[in-house]
């Protein structure tokens, strides 16, 4: 066992903070013939440290006592490698993720299959037996885009019960079925889950209140590619929404047209999410490209006249 103990910990390079410090200021002291452009990309591949967790945040917020640790081995056993799934940041504290379309985030009682959850937990327990993923938000099991996880109970309990205070910004772009008249606005309704569909009323009916701002990027061939902001976030919101416009997502065979669905998928991605850390209070923010398959909807047709 001490032989075993003693390999692993020479895997590592290990340092103390002395001083309050950003981690890249730390970095750069420590291995001062190393470019601002290698130090990054240390921090992408996985392989610094932070008080045992890897930590990708270049401005990450160091304490004195806190250790950092270098992967010597490149971090191999802290790669992440799924087709559905892809990490794009990752603290002591949280996980930030683009999921694809395909994915659910988290188990159903119906439906019990691997999700965002279960393979964020396989890849953290990979360094602590008795870590887990724990869910903030989720996308619909068709919606691609960014997803956030708490890595304890503490930092899930103080997301969700301070959501709407830390979340400053959370936008969406689908594409609907026809060319919108308007340019912009917004839908107030009532939503309740009848377990098959969710129902929208104009007047209050006991549902849950929703409100959805779209503006509308571009128009052409019969569609119009869609950015909305959510102030509120309940389930299929921009889905029922967009139905209540008249121009439902393609793709939605729920809400919309079953024999629309140009793309092969639900036209649906969640490109931005921007917070105030939950523990750190630093503002954090995340924004994927718009889906190329979504813009190659757009493009005209030469040959049509």
């Amino acid at each position: 066992m001490a032989k075993t103990i003693a390999r692993a910990r020479a895997q590592y390079t290990d340092y103390i903070v002395r001083e309050p410090m950003e981690l890249m200021e730390f970095l750069a002291a420590r291995m001062p013939d190393a470019s601002r452009t290698k130090l990054k990309t240390l921090l992408s591949k996985r392989v610094v440290l932070v008080d045992n967790t890897i930590t990708t945040q270049f401005n990450f917020p160091l304490k004195p006592g806190m250790k950092i640790q270098i992967d010597r081995n490149k971090g191999s056993h802290h790669e992440f490698n799924h087709k559905l799934l892809k990490i794009v940041y990752e603290d002591a504290y949280l996980i930030v993720v683009e999921k694809k379309e395909g994915l659910l985030s988290v188990n159903t009682d119906r439906q019990k299959e691997r999700t965002a959850v279960t393979i964020l937990t396989e890849y953290l327990r990979r360094s602590n037996r008795n870590a887990r993923a724990y869910i903030v938000h989720r996308l619909d099991r068709d919606t691609s885009g960014i997803l956030m996880f708490a890595k304890d109970e503490k930092t899930q309990n103080m997301l969700r019960d301070h959501w709407k205070e830390l979340v400053y910004d959370r936008r969406y772009v689908c594409v609907v079925a026809g060319e919108m008249a308007q340019n912009a606005g917004h839908v107030h309704s009532w939503l309740t889950d009848r377990k098959l569909y969710v129902s929208s009323s104009p007047v209050d009916d006991g549902g849950k209140e929703a409100i959805t701002h779209f503006h509308v990027i571009k128009r052409g061939n019969g569609f119009s590619l869609v950015e909305v902001k959510l102030d509120t976030g309940r389930k299929n919101q921009i889905r029922v929404h967009m139905q209540d416009l008249g121009h439902p997502v393609i793709g939605d065979g729920r809400y919309g047209f079953e024999d629309l669905n140009p793309i092969g998928r639900l036209a649906l991605h969640a490109f931005k999410l921007c917070f105030y850390h939950p523990v750190t209070r630093q503002r954090l923010e995340f924004e994927t490209p718009y889906p190329p398959e979504f813009k190659r909807l757009f493009i005209q047709n030469k040959n049509a006249r």
